[in-house]
């Protein structure tokens, strides 16, 4: 039998974020920079992605792209 690698849960979220980042500017036609500073000025990947991550990384990526550009959106909103 091979070896099994596991790999520790934070490399697997963040690995999650990388990728709700990158579905999200796909979607909205921009640059995952762009996305990144927009989820980071409002504390989107802190206070939604990762602490939701659970309920997230069973989503398909498409509905996940809607629902960070839906949050993302309002939460830019309330600044």
């Amino acid at each position: 039998m091979k070896n099994v690698v596991e790999i520790p849960k934070t490399q697997v979220m963040m690995t999650f974020v990388a990728t709700c980042i990158e579905t999200t500017a796909r979607l909205l036609n921009t640059s995952y920079k762009e996305v990144y500073e927009r989820m980071k000025r409002v504390g989107l990947i802190e206070r939604f992605i990762l602490p939701h991550y659970e309920t997230l990384h069973s989503e398909s990526r498409e509905n996940l792209a809607q629902v960070l550009v839906e949050c993302m959106n309002n939460w830019e909103g309330r600044k």
